[in-house]
């Protein structure tokens, strides 16, 4: 046995650990600070078994999204209801076995992303966009694999419908892990996020903005008889992404998303 403790991804998790404390303290005060997260049903963290959690949300930003929830995860598991309160003190012994499924482009894109990666991302190659540009590719069983090894490790995050535009179609590929590997599927909602980070979520567009989280029971799944489509119904519902939930939103909030994501699909291109 090495010397060294490594996860089945051969990262090094004293290593991983200080990276979670680090960028734990600089981005607490983008949750309760000049911005707050309102969060709902984190209790339900602290009853998930040790492996085995398959968490599924909404997507709005690409890591202030996985951050919140990191910080919303270790608060809970050291006895914060609702509240991520005593950053200290949760991040000195944060939950190491938690993973996050990202886009390989978008982990590669620089040096903090991949910075990042090192601490939890299970880098996947997308079937339908690369570039900016959309695309038809099949998928490879190696992503598919290395998000089983990951649920067989601990817990693992993923954003099924694999863009931040919202009320997107959930991937088929969520539904056929959970046939597959048969996690606990947790739901979680966010908002808010959007509006106070830019696409990366690195950067704060706006302060005094109010985000949420709320996180759901698990999903009640028959994985033996519930078909594919059938999954993917249950996840669009959870996470408030089904077409029905359009109609709660405001017409012309609709049609500003719909401009600033054309406006972000043209500069992809450069």
């Amino acid at each position: 046995m090495g010397l060294v403790k490594r996860n089945p991804f051969g990262h090094i998790l004293l290593l991983k650990k200080w990276l979670i404390r680090f960028f734990g303290l600089i981005s607490h005060r983008r949750y309760r600070g000049f911005n707050q997260l309102i969060i709902e049903g984190s209790d339900i963290i602290r009853n998930l078994p040790e492996t085995g959690v398959l968490f599924v949300s909404n997507h709005q930003t690409y890591f202030a999204d996985v951050a919140a929830m990191l910080h919303v995860f270790n608060a809970a598991l050291h006895g914060r209801k609702d509240s991520i309160k005593g950053v200290l003190r949760y991040l000195k012994s944060p939950k190491l076995n938690i993973y996050f499924v990202a886009a390989k482009e978008t982990m590669r894109k620089g040096l903090l992303p991949r910075i990042f990666a090192y601490a939890g991302a299970i880098t996947v190659q997308r079937t339908w966009r690369e570039a900016g540009k959309e695309i038809q590719r099949p998928v490879n069983p190696s992503d598919t694999e290395q998000i089983g090894t990951a649920l067989k490790d601990g817990w693992v995050i993923t954003f099924p419908q694999g863009t931040t535009k919202p009320f997107k179609p959930i991937r088929k590929g969520t539904a056929h892990i959970i046939k597959n590997y048969k996690p606990i599927v947790v739901p979680i909602v966010i908002d808010g996020f959007r509006r106070s980070f830019n696409k990366k979520g690195l950067l704060v567009k706006k302060r005094g903005i109010l985000q949420s989280m709320v996180i759901k029971q698990p999903l009640d799944i028959d994985y033996e008889n519930d078909s594919i489509d059938e999954i993917v119904e249950k996840i669009s519902y959870a996470i408030e992404q089904h077409p029905s939930f359009m109609q709660l939103i405001p017409e012309e909030i609709l049609k500003q998303e719909e401009e600033l994501n054309k406006k972000r699909d043209f500069w992809a291109e450069y």
